[in-house]
Order: structure tokens, then C-alpha cells, then sequence
């Protein structure tokens, strides 16, 4: 497959429920709207993650865009992914800047000059996957641990929306009803609309809500005013880096939980869609790396391929490398739109949470299908005690401190599954030495 090129497919495809490979792509109006269920998927993350950090969201959307784009490049348009808000630069940018938890960050700068070094090292990782391939990576992160940290990405999210999107017990049935709604839509339609399952449920969720509370007034009505008295055009607001050795130290090592999500990513849409990318991975990182120190060059988040999309494209089953281009060229465009950041604001925070809560499982079952995919045998101790322990490290969000450096759940699981498939591996080693001297 040539950049900019794919092998379309009919739209009859849709109604037949048929795999849409990364290297084909459905007529332009139904790709343009799967890009827009995609733009929506990662929105709820991607504009989280800055606001959790005092970060501009409306830039992050626009750098989200920009970021994916270059990625789309970089693997010459071979890798369906989306790259969006990282949650693992989270803690270490709050623990370097000192921030407060409202309103802007004012030592986004030191965070900033991080994440170009973060992104820096992480292109190296890339650069060193493309001249010596993969097996170092694989030796340290086979499939029991991606398999993990995939999961455990999904499953760690799970209390934003469960314990921090519904502030009542209305609140909860309108989450449950979302999620239904969604459930339904995946179950019994057929077509585009089956495919557009994550974005006509949060529609009709959002309309559900709308009639119990604006029309029977039983909870919080639906505000439009501020879409109403948002501009339809303005310009992000850029921030410039600053470059501290103290702040780099601290921020540097997220590069460890980027790595690992890629190669989970890649190891799931391979596993999806049947077709070999881990010929890309070396390219998936420089240009995941080099979308990072971009949109920490201008004031954005550090970027990681994106989970929650993956998940669209499980439950879609289409892998259209074309849905991401216009996924990206939408992003940036609505990222010089006020409008629209008010407009996704004004969604109801528990519709939001009850997508949320199916997007993230998603995640969380994208991350078993990896172990069941590559036949992982947890009939060996090993394999059980790596898994049993990622899982509750993450899903518990079990952290640890080194001075002010706080490693979170992800990172305590991500750095926690690799140590000890390491550690527990070692013993096969020594068997397959005594076996030899034999």
C-alpha cells in the first residue's frame, strides 16, 4: 500500500459486518464519519488529561491532530492508531511543576521541556527497533505482559468515570443507560449505524437525558449557553518550553510506559486484524516520539497511541488507516473552534462516564485478547503469577515514591510486569542451563 493510497471497499461491506483492512477504506462520507466517532472516542481522555495537569484542552485537541499526523507519515499510513493525551505524564508533571489542580498550570514550561526530552528518548528506542529489530523488546515485554499493561491501561481508567462522573444516584441509572444504549446499538443494528455504535449511542443517551431533565426536570438540564456564546474560529494558545535537568530526570522515564502501550497497541491491531505491523514498530515509535516533542515544543500534552481508539476499531472491526486522516484533520480543524470545545463540554458528564465505561473495557478485553491470540499458558506459574499481580497493581492504582518521584499505578504495573517476567523467567533460564550440561 502507497501513502495516500487504499483499496476501497463497497459499503456493502458494512451490512455484510466484514473486517476493513489498515490498507482499505469504505467510500469517503462513511470513512469521514468513523473518523468522526473516533475524534469523539478520544476526546473524553484527551481533554482529561490536560485539565488534570493545567494544560490548554482545546490545544491538546488540535495537537492530538497534529500528532497524528506526523505518526501517519512516519509509518508511511501502515498503522491504524490515533495518538492522543498520555495519562502516564500525569503525575510526573504535576510533582515537577507544583501544581495546584485548578485552572492554568503557571510552570507549564518546565513540564513542556520534559516531555521534548521524553519524546527525544523515545524516538532513540525507535531508531534502535529499526536497525536491531524487536526481539530485546519482545524478550523484556512478551505477550503475558503487553497483554497486562494493555489491560491494565483500560482497567486503571475505570474509576474516572465510575467513582468521579456521577455525583448521584440519577447520576449512576444515566451512566447504566448510556452504556445500554450503546449495547444496544452494537447488538441489534446493522451497517453504518452498527459501526458507529460508540457515537449513536452517546447521541441517543445524550437525547435520554435531555427529555428526563430539561423536559421532567429530574436531575441537571442540559446547558447550551455556552456553545452559544463560544466564537466559532479562534487560535490555541501556544506556550513556549523551558529546559531543566531537574524536570527531565523526572519526566524522562514515562518513555518506559510509552513503549510498552505502543507495542500492546501494535500486538493487539496485529492480532485484530491478521495483518503483521511489527515491521512498523521502530517507525510507530520515532513517530510516536517525534508527535510528543512536537506538541511539547507549542504547549500540548505528551502523546501516546490511543487505547480508546483501539478499542472503536474492535468493536468496529474496521482498521482503515484512512479513518485516522480524517480523524486528524478533523481534530486540528476543530482545534481552532471554541464552538466545538464548548459543544463536547456540554455533553452530560454522565453520558460521557457510561461511554467511558464501555470504551475503557474495551480496552481492558483488548488486552485479554492479546493472551488469548498468541496462546499464552497460564497453566505455567509464571505466565499466572506476571498477570494476576500487573492486573491488581494497575486496577488498584498501587504507587510508589523515589523523593518526589511518584510512579502510579500503570507505571508501577508496567515497570512491575517486565521486572518480574524477568525475574520469574530466570529460573527457566537456569533449567535450560542444566539441561545443556547434561
Amino acid at each position: 500500500m502507497g501513502l495516500f493510497h487504499w483499496t476501497q471497499r463497497s459499503a456493502d461491506v458494512l451490512q455484510s459486518g466484514g473486517v476493513i483492512g489498515p490498507d482499505e477504506r469504505l467510500p469517503w462520507p462513511q470513512t469521514g464519519l468513523m473518523g468522526v466517532q473516533h475524534v469523539i472516542a478520544m476526546f473524553g481522555s484527551t481533554v482529561l488529561a490536560p485539565i488534570l495537569m493545567g494544560f490548554d484542552p482545546n490545544l491538546a485537541v488540535f495537537m492530538s491532530g497534529i500528532g497524528t499526523l506526523i505518526f501517519f507519515l512516519i509509518t508511511g499510513g501502515r498503522v491504524p492508531s490515533y495518538l492522543g493525551s498520555s495519562f502516564a505524564f500525569i503525575s510526573v508533571v504535576i510533582a515537577v511543576t507544583g501544581y495546584a489542580g485548578k485552572g492554568a498550570n503557571p510552570n507549564i514550561g518546565l513540564a513542556l521541556g520534559g516531555i521534548i526530552a521524553c519524546g527525544a528518548a523515545y524516538m532513540l528506542v525507535g531508531f534502535a527497533v529499526q536497525a536491531i529489530g524487536t526481539r530485546w523488546i519482545e524478550r523484556f515485554m512478551p505477550p503475558v505482559v503487553t497483554g497486562a499493561v494493555v489491560a491494565v491501561i483500560g482497567l486503571n481508567l475505570a474509576a474516572i468515570p465510575v467513582k468521579n462522573m456521577a455525583a448521584n444516584n440519577f447520576e449512576s441509572w444515566m451512566q447504566a443507560m448510556t452504556f445500554v444504549s450503546v449495547g444496544l446499538v452494537a447488538v441489534f443494528t446493522r451497517g453504518m449505524v452498527q459501526r458507529l455504535l460508540i457515537l449513536v449511542g452517546l447521541i441517543v443517551a445524550t437525547l435520554i437525558y435531555g427529555l428526563f431533565t430539561n423536559v421532567l426536570g429530574w436531575g441537571t438540564p442540559v446547558d447550551l449557553a455556552g456553545v452559544a456564546n463560544a466564537a466559532w474560529f479562534g487560535m490555541p494558545h501556544f506556550h513556549a518550553p523551558e529546559f531543566n535537568a531537574h524536570a527531565m530526570v523526572l519526566i524522562v522515564p514515562v518513555v518506559i510506559i510509552l513503549v510498552a502501550e505502543n507495542l500492546g497497541h501494535i500486538k493487539a491491531v496485529t492480532a485484530m486484524t491478521g495483518k503483521d505491523l511489527d515491521q512498523y514498530m521502530g517507525r510507530a515509535f520515532i513517530g510516536d516520539g517525534l508527535a510528543t516533542m512536537v506538541s511539547g515544543s507549542v504547549g500540548g500534552t505528551g502523546v501516546t497511541t490511543y487505547s480508546e481508539n483501539i478499542g472503536v476499531m474492535a468493536a468496529t472491526r474496521i482498521y482503515s488507516t484512512a479513518v485516522f486522516f480524517s480523524a486528524a484533520v478533523l481534530a486540528v480543524l476543530l482545534g481552532f473552534s471554541p464552538k466545538f470545545g464548548a459543544l463536547i463540554q456540554a455533553i452530560p458528564l454522565p453520558v460521557m462516564g457510561g461511554v467511558s465505561i464501555v470504551v475503557f473495557g474495551l480496552i481492558a478485553v483488548a488486552g485479554a485478547k492479546i493472551w488469548v491470540d498468541n496462546r499464552v499458558d497460564f497453566s505455567q506459574n509464571k505466565n499466572l503469577i506476571v498477570a494476576a499481580i500487573t492486573l491488581i497493581l494497575g486496577t488498584g492504582d498501587f504507587t510508589l515514591t523515589f523523593g518526589e518521584f511518584k510512579l502510579g499505578g500503570i507505571g508501577t504495573a508496567t515497570f512491575g510486569a517486565i521486572i518480574l517476567y524477568a525475574l520469574l523467567n530466570m529460573g527457566r533460564h537456569a533449567d535450560e542451563t542444566q539441561g545443556k550440561a547434561h
